[in-house]
């Protein structure tokens, strides 16, 4: 079945309220036993049902056709507004709704509440509850925020339009008890400080709106800039590309070339290639070009990604391991005109190739040396140190190197300032997770520096292995995510089965992966044990791990 056609149609509603130390939001904890995103803390929200339409005739402020013109659609988007609020109702208890005078209920309409279990079951339609009340749904009151499609890979898909509105006064929350377990009143920055030192686990959709909403101090500001301020269209459609052979294929949102070739295709004619070849240079920014080494395997995807900065003289990034043929096409590529060769680190696939290429052309070195270490490439000695914030002046533009450790501690990233392009090395790479490989390797340092990479203006990712990535923040949300959400699949194995050493975890901690791949997953699971451990919430006895008591 095409993966599209699985992609339900949802709504999410962000409800605020003010407080004397500034705006709070309701998020709900889902049930860890639910399919899609277990235990994390989410918005009230679902799926459109087809018996939304219904409502139509107790609609207030907006009809299908104003709605769907705000939606970008040319029909249905009523439907997003109206099961937002319903969705609203049945897992928080809260309807956004007007009485038969135009004022939002309150408390004192205990009837209407006491038929919410009927309406989350389906024997009461909303729109019944609206003939029988008198009631209207004032769409007006919802902004419209943010539109976000669940990856492929999820065991759900959905296409969500994310609205924002003020909790109506009177009204009391409690959740459902049966596909959320608990709710809360945050402020964002709250939820996000809960975030990055694993206390809630957050969905990338649900950190960005925090992000969102931590920008104001009022509903009221909140809702007028909203408002005033259309989000950017999510890309839903296929783009056309040419697969290894050359023919024509349609590319999905979410495919690991999509973001690729719509930057590089915009006008759709087909011509961007969804494979990375080797020694094939890709033009991927105005004087940016990427050459991709001939060593791919497991752990370096389709090859190492060496990028060419210039047109007239340039700077080599990342040259790759000490392979005389990829040596060879970064020299006839430039010309041998290179003035400077940096790395991001010095793992054996990114920086050996940096001694051979200076010999051939009296290029400087910069980058940070490594630590003396088998799995570091010894014989990198840059002719400058760099530091996190050094500027280095290229022919493209200006880079500013960030330093950002964690899969190594030399790791740096470079952000060519006016393309907001960052090159991530093996920070971030594309279509899976990094190794975070102890003792050089660091999940305490690797979070920080994530979360680092979210104060700047970065539009498209150039990491070391892969693609070209688009919608940088979520890409790094995601990473963070999935990362703290396996940190607590280490806590609940160490609750469950009390000390255990690191072969016993593995198993329990990483049962998603193939058992083939444990051996390399226990390197991350260490780190993972190296950062609760750093965070006062367990301790290593011998070989033996365990929780500190109360963590």
């Amino acid at each position: 079945m095409d993966p599209k056609t699985k992609i339900r149609p949802a709504a999410t509603l962000a409800l605020t309220r003010d407080t004397n130390e500034g705006l709070e939001v309701l998020l709900l904890q889902r049930t860890w036993d639910a399919v899609f995103l277990p235990g994390f803390y989410v918005f009230p929200g679902g799926a459109v049902d087809a018996a939304d339409q219904d409502c139509l005739p107790w609609l207030e402020g907006h009809d299908d056709q104003s709605a769907s013109a705000m939606l970008g659609l040319d029909s249905g988007g009523a439907g997003y507004l109206i099961a937002a609020i319903r969705e609203c109702f049945e897992e928080a208890g809260i309807l956004l709704a007007l009485d038969a005078g135009g004022h939002l209920i309150g408390a004192n309409h205990p009837n209407i509440h006491r038929e919410r279990d009927a309406v989350s079951c389906g024997d009461v339609p909303l729109a019944d509850l609206c003939r029988r009340h008198r009631l209207k749904l004032p769409l007006d009151r919802l902004a419209y925020l943010s539109h976000w499609i669940t990856p492929p890979g999820a065991p759900r898909r959905f296409d969500t339009r994310f609205f924002v509105a003020a909790a109506p006064s009177g009204q009391v929350p409690e959740h459902d008890g049966v596909e959320t377990i608990e709710h809360v009143w945050l402020s964002p920055d709250q939820a996000l400080a809960d975030h990055r030192e694993g206390r809630r686990l957050f969905g990338s959709p649900t950190l960005r709106t925090l992000r969102i909403l931590a920008e104001f101090r009022t509903t009221s500001a909140l809702l007028a800039h909203t408002h005033a301020q259309p989000p950017e269209p999510f890309p839903s459609e296929p783009w056309p590309a040419q697969d290894r052979t050359g023919s024509r294929q349609m590319l999905e949102p979410g495919a690991p070339a999509y973001d690729e070739v719509r930057k590089l295709d915009p006008n759709a004619s087909g011509s961007a290639r969804a494979s990375i070849r080797t020694g094939e240079p890709v033009a991927i920014a105005p004087g940016v070009v990427r050459l991709t080494a001939p060593n791919a395997g497991m752990m370096t995807g389709p090859g190492t990604n060496t990028y060419l900065l210039g047109t007239d003289s340039f700077t080599v990034i990342d040259p790759g391991p000490a392979d005389e043929g990829h040596l060879e096409r970064i020299l006839e590529y430039t010309g041998g005109r290179i003035e400077q060769i940096l790395v991001t680190h010095t793992h054996r696939d990114h920086s050996p190739a940096a001694g051979p290429l200076q010999a051939r052309t009296g290029a400087r070195l910069l980058g940070i040396a490594g630590p003396d270490e088998p799995s570091q490439d010894g014989s990198f000695r840059p002719d400058q140190t760099l530091q996190d914030g050094s500027k280095v002046e290229t022919d493209a533009g200006r880079l500013r190197a960030l330093h950002t450790p964690g899969h190594a501690s030399n790791h740096l990233c470079y952000l060519l300032e006016d393309e907001q392009l960052l090159f991530s090395g093996d920070h971030i790479m594309q279509g899976s997770t990094v190794v975070i490989n102890p003792p050089d390797g660091d999940m305490k340092a690797y979070l920080e520096s994530l979360d680092r990479l979210l104060q700047e203006d970065i539009r498209h990712i150039a990491p070391g292995h892969g693609f070209l990535m688009g919608h940088a923040h979520a890409v790094i949300d995601y990473l963070s995510t999935h990362r703290l959400a396996r940190e607590h699949k280490v806590v609940e194995a160490l609750k469950a089965q009390g000390p255990s050493r690191l072969a016993d975890l593995t198993p329990h901690v990483y049962d998603d992966v193939p058992s083939a791949i444990h051996g390399i997953a226990s390197r991350s699971l260490l780190a993972h044990l190296n950062k609760l451990v750093q965070d006062g919430r367990a301790r290593a006895e011998g070989d033996h791990w365990q929780l500190v008591s109360g963590a």
